[in-house]
């Protein structure tokens, strides 16, 4: 492994926000500087003008004075999981071999941070340093950049698992669906026993995991579609029927709604500015040009991670645009968040009171610091602008039936949205003919946001910490700008697009995707799930299957 340092990590601002942070658990902290380190897998040892080249490439950074090294200094890299290939290495690895190096196998990248101190750490000052240097779900921190070596090993497919019902019936079932985070109720338990003996087999964790994703309150929405009694009255509407109901009553202009991804009005006569299809030449094309719009929330994730959650929030409901139809192109974007009181340390108001809130969900003012900054981050990366929103706090005692209780959104509401446009002859998705090619495009599987539809329908403090923390989805827009690149180039093509129906990965991942594409078709499908692109080697099927890694899409094609 060839080791190659490169410039500064952070901007000055970001280092003085960090080392404020930093300071804040550790007094003693004097100093902070962040510089990139790379790492080479190499196949060989490289000549020297390889050296220089690679050197050259990765000289992308500007340098910095370093950290004062006094008697007590401390340093801590932190790079991508061992057995991840991040979407920098990706990238970088591939730039590599276009230039020419084809010695290098892989690339990866490496955060060094070092802190000059005026006293050694504590046991406990060290853990809560590690914990602000680096995110635990998608990263690691070694203390000496030699451990880096294993960023290269290469891990075994785990298997899959089998759940013995048969055998141990319900509470065999019951342990599964505590260590996985299932959220499935007392019913659906019964349910899958008795199934599952009927058929004389045992159930496999890819089929506990899809099923838990699928039936989820996310996915399936049971409470919202539920009837409602009251008063001993059966109301005529679900909650969700209230809702459609309007449309209802109203389909004036309406193209689509309730069937889709997002919904569709009428637009306008106009002329989109894209690449004719036969030469490659930019000009203005003269169309219908309909509109598109969306509205989500992403609740869970931003109340136990606000920056990610709120980005991945922003980059679903993107996702949920192009995945409209046959395809179309997302335009412009709004984001939202209702709150707790903020309780601001060095402005508080007569009216709020600390009730407290559970550990591994982030504070109000936290979610308002770090959420609308990860909205706005993944909008302006993707290349969307983020136009409009809003922002309200609410939290209120009050007095209730069962006595006096507090009101407020301790789990936030994070709202994401936006509108986008669509030719007339792609509003509808065609009918999946058999033979036709599925693909899924975009990003690798990875290890993140496992279990995520299910554990955003569970009550907050319900599941495990830790199966929270990774329920959460972490974005890459880069990659979700390449993917958007290709379905604009695909309904750039007008009838001869080749995209038949087209969905976004999500809740539940491909095990819900792919389904979902079928079955709207009323088709089956044949899925190779080792052919499924991967940066983890090691994953099981069942992660390959359910996994939330963003920025993917699957796509039925026309051959």
């Amino acid at each position: 492994m060839l080791q190659l340092r490169g410039g500064s990590a952070l901007s000055a601002f970001r280092l003085k926000k960090l080392l404020s942070l930093l300071q804040a658990v550790a007094p003693q902290v004097q100093n902070l500087h962040a510089e990139f380190v790379h790492f080479a897998s190499l196949d060989r040892a490289l000549k020297e003008d390889e050296r220089d080249l690679l050197e050259q490439l990765l000289a992308y950074a500007p340098q910095q004075t370093g950290a004062t090294k006094i008697p007590y200094f401390r340093q801590y890299l932190v790079t991508p999981r061992p057995g991840t290939i991040s979407p920098w290495s990706s990238k970088a690895t591939d730039i590599a071999h276009n230039c020419g190096l084809e010695a290098v196998q892989r690339l990866e990248r490496g955060l060094l941070y070092s802190l000059s101190l005026s006293q050694p750490l504590s046991a406990a000052e060290d853990a809560a340093i590690r914990a602000r240097l680096h995110d635990r779900m998608t990263e690691t921190v070694f203390d000496d950049p030699d451990d880096a070596v294993a960023l290269f090993h290469k891990a075994e497919p785990a298997p899959m698992r089998v759940v013995d019902v048969l055998g141990s019936g319900a509470e065999a079932l019951r342990a599964a669906n505590r260590e996985l985070g299932l959220a499935l109720a007392g019913d659906e338990i019964d349910y899958l026993v008795e199934n599952f003996q009927a058929l004389g087999r045992n159930p496999t964790d890819v089929e506990l995991m899809m099923f838990a994703q699928a039936n989820s309150e996310h996915c399936r929405h049971k409470i919202f579609n539920a009837d409602w009694i009251i008063d001993g009255k059966k109301q005529p509407h679900t909650l969700f029927a209230m809702i459609r109901n309007t449309h209802r009553q109203h389909p004036e202009g309406v193209l689509s709604a309730y069937s889709d991804n997002s919904a569709v009005i009428e637009g306008f006569e106009g002329a989109r500015f894209h690449p004719d299809p036969a030469s490659g030449e930019y000009r203005a094309q003269a169309q219908p040009v309909h509109i598109l719009m969306k509205v989500e929330t992403h609740n869970h994730p931003t109340a136990i991670a606000p920056f990610p959650g709120a980005a991945t929030g922003s980059g679903g409901e993107i996702r949920d645009e192009g995945a409209t139809g046959r395809g179309s192109r997302p335009k412009a974007g709004l984001c939202g968040f209702s709150v707790s009181n903020l309780q601001l340390p060095e402005l508080p108001q007569p009216w709020e009171s600390d009730y407290g809130r559970p550990g591994r969900i982030a504070s109000a003012l936290e979610i308002m610091l770090e959420g609308p900054i990860g909205a706005a981050a993944f909008n302006n990366e993707f290349g969307r602008p983020n136009l409009c929103g809003y922002f309200r706090t609410y939290e209120e005692k009050v007095v209730s039936t069962a006595g006096e209780e507090v009101r407020g959104y301790h789990k936030p509401i994070m709202l994401a949205g936006g509108v986008g446009n669509i030719r007339e002859d792609h509003v509808e998705k065609g009918d999946i003919p058999p033979g036709a090619q599925i693909i899924v495009l975009g990003g690798p599987a990875m290890l993140i946001g496992l279990g995520g539809g299910a554990a955003s329908s569970m009550a907050t403090g319900e599941s495990h910490e830790d199966l929270d923390f990774a329920s959460v989805q972490r974005g890459n827009p880069e990659m979700q700008r390449r993917a958007q690149e290709v379905i604009d180039r695909c309904w750039q093509m007008g009838a001869d697009n080749p995209i038949v129906s087209i969905h976004d990965v999500g809740a539940g991942g491909i095990s819900n995707a792919l389904p979902e594409l079928v079955h709207d078709s009323a088709r089956g499908g044949h899925f190779e799930l080792r052919a499924v692109p991967s940066d983890e080697p090691g994953m099981s099927p069942m992660e390959i299957w359910s996994n939330e890694a963003q920025e993917r899409y699957v796509l039925a094609i026309r051959l």
